[in-house]
């Protein structure tokens, strides 16, 4: 089939083509860059917190009703842990000042060098007597993890001890150390200038996130000192439930401690897995507000390349019966809608394509995005040519079935 034929009766009537041509290179530019939204937000949902089976870790917030000095609270904390210990399926329990993707904690600053008047990099400051290596089932890749004679007890009102030693990520040593191949041994200061506080590190683990859980790098910059802490009335213990017990164990485990306290403490209890369900609620939903706009786009699109088609048939009338009285078959006829479509989808999808790449350019340069890999317009492209055949298809079908007689009659 010559394509001129098709190319000149384009020409002659402008509008319509145009129109589906930007609609597609409209669409396309959308489409590309939302489902390649999709996948960053999707994946960053996804990403390991670097606490095994997540599944079966919950934390429970315990306050007490009456006041209690430092010597009252150690024993205080130590009873509760042990209470939570001695419920059955509990495999770990450990104090700790916050958690995970909680969305609040709390971070430090810290350099390597007290000769620095510019923080390093700020990190998550994760505080335990127990371990979180342990209970949380964090991979130790260098070093070693805490043991009891590490633990310091510090009254966070009258004591102005800090930790010696410290477990860092090795996102964290990444960013201090970005040459080095080992961390362990090596010192950072919390703070900044003279006044810094040294801390010999004595471990690494390969990830743990911090409670923000933000997207880039530094939603893994963390560390762990070992402190048992007092200076108020609230405790939080999280807490590692044998594999499908987590539920039975989280109810047994609040009314343990309630009991215990004879009724003086708030217990309130969550899981890991309702705290990254939490945290990622706003991207879930982002994610699923593109979709649906992908989909309706796709939609709305083949509906105007139907109704086009439609129209350009009914127009055609006289034009498609001449041509069948003249010996055209109906695969001819059907073969040049198609073409004539393909001609007009090719158009807007290259438009597409460049509106695609200039619409990223704008999100990396004032959302700090990831620049839109090749392969998403590619794909665009063969989902839109698809569409276009599919769509026009139908109409072209009708045409092709057009009697020779009824056509020139009803011209």
């Amino acid at each position: 089939m010559e394509i001129r034929p098709i190319f000149s009766a384009l020409m002659r009537n402008k509008t319509g083509p145009i129109l589906v041509a930007v609609q597609v290179a409209l669409s396309l530019a959308i489409l590309a860059n939302a489902l390649h939204i999709v996948n960053i937000r999707q994946a960053v949902a996804a990403r390991p917190t670097g606490v095994a089976a997540e599944n079966d870790i919950f934390h429970l917030q315990v306050r007490s009703l009456r006041e209690s000095g430092h010597e009252e609270q150690l024993a205080i904390q130590k009873a509760q842990a042990a209470t939570l210990r001695a419920v059955p399926g509990v495999l770990s329990v450990a104090d700790v000042n916050q958690v995970p993707l909680s969305r609040s904690g709390s971070y430090n600053s810290f350099v390597v060098s007290q000769k620095q008047d510019k923080e390093t990099a700020n990190t998550a400051y994760y505080i335990s007597p127990d371990s979180l290596v342990k209970t949380w089932g964090l991979k130790l890749v260098e070093g070693r993890d805490f043991n009891d004679a590490d633990v310091m007890e510090i009254d966070q009102n009258t004591s102005k001890e800090q930790p010696i030693i410290i477990i860092i990520s090795k996102a964290l040593g990444e960013k201090a150390w970005p040459d080095a191949t080992s961390y362990v041994g090596k010192t950072i200061y919390m703070g900044i200038g003279p006044e810094g506080r040294p801390a010999r590190i004595v471990g690494v683990v390969e990830r743990l996130q911090s409670p923000g859980g933000q997207v880039d790098a530094s939603g893994e910059i963390t560390s762990i000192v070992p402190v048992r802490l007092t200076g108020d009335n609230y405790s939080m213990y999280t807490v590692r439930a044998e594999p499908g017990q987590r539920e039975r164990v989280m109810k047994e485990a609040e009314e343990a401690l309630r009991k215990a306290g004879n009724n003086q403490v708030v217990v309130k209890s969550k899981t890991l897995e309702g705290d990254r369900k939490d945290r990622y609620r706003a991207d879930v939903g982002l994610s699923w507000m593109l979709i649906t706009v992908s989909a309706l786009l796709l939609l709305i699109t083949a509906s105007g390349i139907v109704g086009m088609a439609s129209l350009w048939v009914t127009q055609r009338r006289k034009q498609i019966g001449v041509r069948r009285a003249l010996g055209a078959r109906r695969v001819d006829i059907l073969r040049y809608f198609i073409t004539e479509n393909i001609l007009i989808t090719s158009v807007g999808v290259t438009a597409g394509v460049l509106l695609a790449l200039g619409l990223n350019q704008l999100l990396v340069s004032k959302l700090e995005m990831a620049r839109l890999p090749a392969g998403y317009m590619l794909a665009g492209a063969g989902v839109f040519w698809a569409l276009g055949i599919i769509a026009v298809y139908g109409p072209a079908w009708r045409a092709a079935s057009i009697s020779p007689a009824l056509a020139t009659r009803s011209a």
